[in-house]
């Protein structure tokens, strides 16, 4: 855009009211180019499958790959590259029937060796991939994940090129839902051979999904073209696809009401009720499987002490956050689990129910034992990557420790790769915002990563007992006896404070008009290729 020129356009973006625009249909040039263009938060740190561990590189990744099983419109489990299954009485035996015009970008055909050459890829301690464990319910994955069985000892074996036979520990209820994570996605093998780690950029990636990547810039965009070869090709209708790094809300806001975005990745939340009251139509907030939280470092002090982790959680006002700071629907969260899970109510803290001054007089009881006053008060920093909803939060939370028990909380902001980074050194940093996003519908997704094997365990809790029950949860095939374990695991857990919970996230997305297909789902999966550009 050029400033100069059209500076009465900018003035009347930056506030938010009036002057409304054609909405026009995005093209690179050619009229019969159909183009999208989607924000989708910060930088990704990277496009490799078996290592991408952020939430706009699986936006991406799932427009590049297709996995054994996929997601449908409403975020359900149907076939992917694998056209149907049958699973052995005793749950144990997967054997997958592989479609036979499976392609890759290139043209070459995807066949079951590369889905076996994907997960074990996943499990070999030298991709030190952190999602790993997602596939621990597959025979000896977790030895070759701890370097006592080497890579082709995973449980996964090709019957021939278009059957795959996976053999499990125990049966698992979830497991279909697991082979549509990223972590299970398939490689080739001869891009991975000629390229090492190279693999995954622009100009050498070759996948299997409905769009290839061809362009990659930093800090600006990722772009995505079709894949002639992808088998449902006919039914793709967006020719080019835009992942724009969009890590400041207010900007992605702008660039959305300047034509230039056709479907954010979040708004902020200062504009609201502006939004809900002008583009009402373009507007959508629902209900989502992921939840938002403060992490602790519990690895020395002073949050090696469950007394003072308790006192600070206590000291937040979580309704008052949510209705007054985030406020565009988000649900105040007194456990890890959020609502709206198969088969699932979580637990949540008894003293949720107390009234406020009540939750405040038992915080600061919890917090002089810990050893602090307002004479020697706690002083702690708050991390959380570049946002202005981030910032905002922080800087409520700073406040009411603050005014509760006399704390002093430093906020602390750096970019989300950055953070990502940070987190896996404890000693730089004593509390960390998080959000952790669903990988499939069920509690245990939210409950794994408090297991003290997993690799997204970057707060080091450890319980014995926790571990039993998540351990035995996963295996359950009764479902009110698996309901009953993660109960229990969720309430130990929980009780251990090793983080805070601070609200259930909701979906929240402007799309333009034309841009048809967008279903709200609770996993907040809407791939480019459900999605279709209405045409004048």
């Amino acid at each position: 855009m050029n400033f100069s020129r059209n500076w009465p356009l900018l003035l009347c973006i930056l506030a938010v009211a009036g002057c409304e625009q054609e909405n026009a249909i995005p093209t690179t040039g050619d009229a019969s180019e159909v183009v999208l263009n989607r924000g989708n938060g910060g930088e990704p740190a990277t496009l490799d499958p078996q290592r991408n561990e952020d939430d706009g590189g699986a936006n991406i990744l799932r427009d590049l790959y297709e996995g054994l099983t996929a997601e449908g419109p409403a975020g359900e489990i149907v076939p992917g590259v694998a056209t149907s299954w049958e699973i052995s009485s005793d749950g144990l035996i997967y054997t997958f029937s592989l479609r036979d015009n499976s392609r890759w970008s290139n043209g070459d055909p995807v066949v079951a060796g590369d889905f076996v050459a994907g997960m074990r890829r996943a499990v070999d301690p030298a991709t030190a991939s952190t999602y790993a464990q997602i596939l621990y319910s597959i025979e000896n994955a977790q030895q070759i994940t701890e370097g006592t069985l080497p890579p082709d000892q995973l449980g996964v074996k090709a019957i021939g090129d278009h059957q795959l036979e996976i053999s499990l520990l125990a049966p698992t209820p979830y497991f279909l839902g697991l082979l549509s994570h990223f972590t299970a996605y398939p490689v080739h093998r001869e891009s991975l051979a000629v390229h090492g780690d190279d693999f995954a950029r622009a100009g050498n990636l070759v996948s299997n999904g409905p769009y290839r990547l061809t362009e990659w810039v930093i800090q600006s965009h990722v772009k995505l073209e079709r894949n002639e070869f992808y088998w449902d090709n006919d039914n793709v209708q967006i020719d080019t696809v835009f992942y724009h790094a969009t890590e400041n809300i207010d900007a992605e806001l702008l660039r959305y009401r300047a034509g230039e975005i056709d479907f954010t990745y979040q708004i902020p939340v200062t504009q609201f009720r502006w939004l809900k009251e002008n583009l009402a139509d373009e507007l959508h907030t629902d209900p989502y499987l992921s939840t938002y939280f403060y992490a602790f470092d519990l690895t020395e002090p002073p949050f090696d002490d469950v007394r003072l982790r308790q006192a600070l959680s206590m000291a937040i006002d979580r309704e008052t956050l949510t209705e007054h700071v985030t406020g565009v629907g988000e649900v105040p969260a007194y456990g890890i689990v959020p609502p709206g899970v198969n088969n699932y109510e979580g637990y949540r803290y008894p003293w949720s129910e107390w009234d406020r001054e009540r939750q405040l007089e038992e915080a600061r009881r919890l917090y002089r034992e810990a050893g602090y006053s307002e004479e020697d008060p706690l002083e702690v920093e708050i991390r959380y990557n570049t946002s202005d909803n981030h910032q905002r939060i922080a800087l409520a939370v700073a406040s009411m420790w603050n005014e509760a028990l006399g704390v002093v909380a430093r906020p602390f902001n750096e970019e989300f790769r950055v953070l990502l980074q940070t987190r896996l050194t404890p000693s730089e940093w004593e509390i960390l915002r998080f959000g952790w996003f669903g990988d499939y519908n069920d509690a245990y997704t939210f409950l794994e990563i408090f297991r003290s094997d997993h690799g997204q365990n970057f707060m080091n809790y450890s319980d014995q007992e926790y571990d039993r029950l998540t351990r035995a949860a996963a295996i359950e095939l009764d479902t009110d006896a698996r309901r009953d374990l993660m109960l229990r695991a969720e309430e130990r857990m929980l009780n251990g404070y090793p983080m805070i919970p601070i609200y259930f996230y909701v979906n929240r997305h402007l799309v333009k008009p034309y841009v048809e297909g967008y279903r709200a789902n609770i996993m907040n999966r809407n791939p480019s290729r459900h999605l279709r550009i209405l045409r004048n």
